[in-house]
């Protein structure tokens, strides 16, 4: 039977609200009533929703392994965007975050570790491990600050197969219980948006790059004997749609593959814990967290909606520009970090012009071997619009950057025009982030914005309420809306199943007052 078929009146609907306690629908005459008491004739009972609390959502292992209240974490923005006061802000409530150590020094990262383990000296923590293919001594003295403050759990992201330094990152302190049981001290939280990126993280360290290790001092065997036998990854992520880094996959065909992937190998290999498996990338709304539950996610993960909120390493002016995004806002760019390889990174479009003055840069990198060969006219154009200096002056602070972090880059790029010319416009890439979170007077239009269209459905979800304003919008609060929003709708969700529907204005969460205590 159909509420609106049979057109009767409701009450109790705020019932709903209460996830904690049943509701039983009862029908009285002409109308239908929602309670939490039941009533002593069964047979006027429509329909019934059992109690449905957020910390319920995902798989409770996410939860117990990370010491967490919900399956569910912020990911890792670069440049500290995922910043200390929001890692801290979540932790202290218990909720997993990731601080984004993308892109900084490592004297940077450094004083986040300690400023993060003074707050959370028991955590829960994460920080970020982006893969770095042309700076690869960035990647391993990133993983040897891990070790050596006792980082124990971290996100890998944007890789295309294993390097030494995450295996050494994996490997080094196993060893066995007296069970028997293999202890893993360092835990790894795979970002994956490809099948075959997902089946390295969900196998065993390579033999070979085992080996190497070995080799070099820095494994014992017994370690590389362990490492052997558990997967790189205590969880792999699947991420989607997202800002930044992405493949713009969808995430309703992504997600089931990788978690038949996952049951594959675990047959295969029959880990004694298994593989769990997440999703993020779209995740901005309760319907959107609901979605990734149904279809098996183990913890979902958000990125886009949390830069908008006061506690990310934003400017306000890149949070106000993200706060008033559509969903169609975003758009592909060259990416930093991997400008010579053509990889691109999603980007907020909407008031600035970094987008199409980042492609114009590929452009003329693909189109010419050098600097010298870029045609007079079109350097000046370069260097006026663009640059906002002179190729000379950008190329001399580019050396005296890598001198501080890694020499050999400049010695390559001394014999190599095209090399030099991509670090040149690397120079343009790479401070465009840092602009955009400094609030640099008069760049406003070369902000760098890492977004995906979850911050578009989140503007929408949120426009007639308290968090339409972007100063009012605190992490801690937009994940437990996020939570209690995707249980709120689940209920709804039993409802429909059992064949009632209730009004539109019911039908989705709306945020009405902060739910932080």
């Amino acid at each position: 039977m159909s509420i609106q078929q049979n057109h009767l009146a409701i009450h109790g609907i705020e019932t709903l609200r209460s996830l904690d306690k049943p509701c039983y629908i009862i029908q009285e005459n002409d109308r239908l009533v929602i309670n939490n008491e039941g009533c002593d004739e069964v047979s006027k009972i429509t329909a019934y929703v059992p109690p449905m609390m957020a910390e319920q959502l995902g798989d409770p292992s996410f939860k117990q392994f990370y010491g967490v209240n919900y399956a569910y974490m912020t990911g890792a923005m670069a440049n500290g965007i995922s910043s200390e006061e929001m890692v801290i802000a979540l932790g202290q409530h218990n909720i997993l975050a990731s601080f984004g150590s993308g892109g900084l020094d490592l004297t940077r990262v450094e004083l986040a570790i300690k400023k993060i383990q003074q707050a959370l000296p028991n955590g829960p923590y994460v920080f970020n491990f982006i893969h770095n293919p042309s700076e690869p001594a960035i990647e391993q003295g990133t993983i040897d600050l891990y070790l050596k403050y006792g980082v124990h759990v971290i996100e890998a992201a944007a890789f295309f197969s294993l390097t030494p330094s995450l295996v050494y990152y994996r490997a080094k302190g196993l060893q066995k219980d007296a069970q028997g049981n293999i202890r893993v001290h360092n835990k790894i939280i795979a970002k994956v948006s490809r099948r075959e990126v997902a089946t390295v993280f969900m196998q065993p360290a390579p033999e070979d790059i085992l080996n190497k290790l070995i080799a070099q001092g820095l494994l014992t065997q017994a370690e590389a004997q362990l490492a052997a036998q558990i997967p790189m990854a205590d969880d792999v992520t699947v991420e989607a749609d997202s800002g930044g880094h992405t493949d713009n996959r969808p995430l309703i065909s992504l997600l089931p593959s990788v978690i038949a992937l996952r049951d594959d190998l675990q047959a295969q290999y029959q880990y004694p814990v298994e593989i769990r498996v997440g999703a993020g990338g779209g995740v901005g709304t309760p319907d959107a967290a609901l979605a990734c539950y149904m279809m098996g996610a183990a913890y979902v993960v958000t990125g886009s909606v949390n830069q908008s909120c006061v506690e990310a390493g934003a400017s306000e002016h890149t949070r106000k520009l993200l706060a008033q995004a559509g969903m169609a806002d975003v758009v592909m760019a060259p990416a930093s970090d991997m400008f010579e390889r053509g990889i691109k990174l999603q980007v907020l479009k909407k008031g600035t012009l970094f987008p199409m003055r980042a492609q114009k840069l590929y452009d003329l990198y693909t189109n010419y071997n050098s600097l010298e060969d870029i045609p007079p006219a079109e350097l000046e154009k370069l260097e006026k619009q663009i640059l906002q200096n002179s190729v000379a002056t950008i190329w001399q602070q580019t050396v005296e950057f890598f001198q501080k972090r890694d020499p050999s880059i400049i010695e390559k790029a001394q014999n190599n025009p095209k090399k030099k010319m991509a670090l040149v416009f690397r120079w343009y890439l790479g401070l465009s982030s840092r602009w955009s979170n400094a609030g640099v007077a008069g760049r406003e239009f070369d902000y760098q914005i890492w977004s995906g269209p979850a911050m578009g459905a989140f503007n929408d979800w949120v426009a007639s309420t308290y968090l339409n304003d972007y100063k009012k919008r605190h992490v801690v609060d937009i994940a437990e809306h996020l939570m209690y929003g995707a249980a709120y709708q689940h209920r709804i969700q039993v409802l429909k199943s059992q064949g009632l529907y209730l009004p539109a204005q019911y039908q989705r969460y709306i945020p009405q007052t902060s739910l932080v205590t």
